[in-house]
């Protein structure tokens, strides 16, 4: 079993940034990536970044450029620096945990909202 645990949403006008964390326990070696996902109000989920334990890094075209996914100084952590938000960034915002290529473990999401 693997647990995620997300932090660092919250509210910022547009043009701002945030950084969200992602904090896995348990066993965490049969992981292959951690992405972060957004589910935007109404809409379906959508994967935003991934990074695999080899450090490669893949992003959604509307955030190339302004976001970030990174592994963080503190142990079993990825982070997701978020850099001019846009009102359409807005969100929840999930971390999965990849077995196999596919999610296998999520945490319970952060908010994110941008105000225009």
């Amino acid at each position: 079993q693997v647990q995620l645990v997300e932090s660092g949403g919250g509210l910022v006008q547009a043009g701002g940034s945030l950084r969200l964390s992602c904090t896995a326990s348990g066993n965490i070696f049969v992981l292959n990536a951690v992405d972060w996902y957004r589910q935007a109000p109404g809409e379906q989920r959508q994967l935003v970044a991934k990074i695999t334990t080899r450090n490669t890094t893949n992003y959604a075209d509307s955030v190339k450029g302004r976001f970030t996914i990174s592994k963080g100084n503190a142990k079993n952590t990825v982070d997701l620096q978020m850099n001019s938000l846009k009102p359409e960034d807005t969100g929840v915002y999930y971390c999965a945990a990849e077995i196999l290529g596919r999610p296998a473990y999520w945490g319970q999401g952060t908010h994110v909202t941008v105000s225009s």
